[in-house]
């Protein structure tokens, strides 16, 4: 097991990565990106069992779907820094002809990414697809997935997540981000989402909470998760995380949902994030 001081330091700079990402660009979705943080750096570092000699397929490996692709700054940089494709691609985010479109798609290939994603509702469909086709293929592998709180209030998670539990589709992990924002505002004002642990066991799926930013338990939520796959029901996490966590003046606002810092910001922004393996490299600023 990776020392929990090595996967913090990872997670520092992944949200260094975010703040560099949206700033170039001037586009994109730090809140939520910041706040998962910890659990794309326990994921890829410590959890999933997976290559980064990437094969479409993913035969033979731990596979990951990101649901709500515009948090898709947090995943590029635990894809560069685990080694899926070369870490100054980041400074290419959301630029014309780039391989990281501001929804991770897969039309220009990019390592890591099976399936075109954002628009929200359809990353648990396709998750439970690749399940049942790892079971087909006598495949023992997880597939785990991530899905927005906000995006549950889209119909299709609840049909496939009676689908799930029907079929017993119990090589299947899910975390729900649960930050009580999405676009417009919190949740519970756009659209209160009920009771969602007791939502959940209705539905059939064996359920854990977790504070997801917490690193340790994360990594510990995520191992008991796992351990709990094999039983007949697929397994989600309810995670629950500060948007835009790490930096204090983006915490807790729907307002940093999808606006990208300027310069004052960033720089604010970087000053309470520690550089622990070095920035990407960078175009020159003027």
């Amino acid at each position: 097991m990776a020392e929990i001081s090595k996967l913090k330091d990872i997670a520092s700079q992944v949200r260094r990565d975010i703040i560099w990402q949206t700033f170039l660009a001037q586009s994109g979705h730090p809140g939520g990106s910041l706040g998962c943080a910890d659990f794309f750096t326990a994921l890829y570092f410590e959890v999933m069992k997976h290559d980064p000699a990437f094969q479409m397929e993913g035969k033979g490996e731990d596979v990951f779907i990101l649901s709500n692709g515009h948090i898709s700054p947090g995943w590029y940089s635990v894809l560069a820094r685990s080694g899926y494709f070369p870490l100054e691609e980041l400074a290419t985010f959301r630029k014309i002809n780039s391989r990281l479109q501001g929804h991770p798609a897969t039309h220009e290939g990019l390592p890591g990414v099976r399936v075109a994603t954002g628009s929200l509702g359809q990353g648990l469909s396709v998750a439970i697809g690749l399940a049942l086709s790892k079971r087909l293929q006598g495949d023992q592998h997880t597939v785990f997935a991530l899905t927005g709180d906000g995006e549950l209030q889209e119909g299709q998670i609840w049909e496939a997540a009676m689908f799930g539990a029907h079929h017993q589709v119990d090589n299947l992990l899910v975390t729900v981000d649960w930050n009580g924002q999405q676009i417009d505002g919190p949740t519970h004002e756009v659209m209160a989402l009920g009771d969602l642990p007791a939502k959940w066991r209705a539905f059939g799926w064996e359920v854990l909470e977790m504070n997801g930013n917490d690193m340790p338990a994360v990594v510990d939520t995520l191992s008991r998760a796992k351990e709990r796959l094999g039983g007949g029901k697929p397994v989600v996490i309810l995670m629950r995380t500060e948007m835009g966590f790490g930096v204090d003046f983006l915490e807790g606002s729907h307002k940093w949902h999808g606006v990208p810092p300027n310069e004052e910001p960033q720089y604010r922004a970087l000053a309470q994030l520690t550089e622990t393996l070095g920035d990407f490299p960078r175009p020159a600023l003027s």
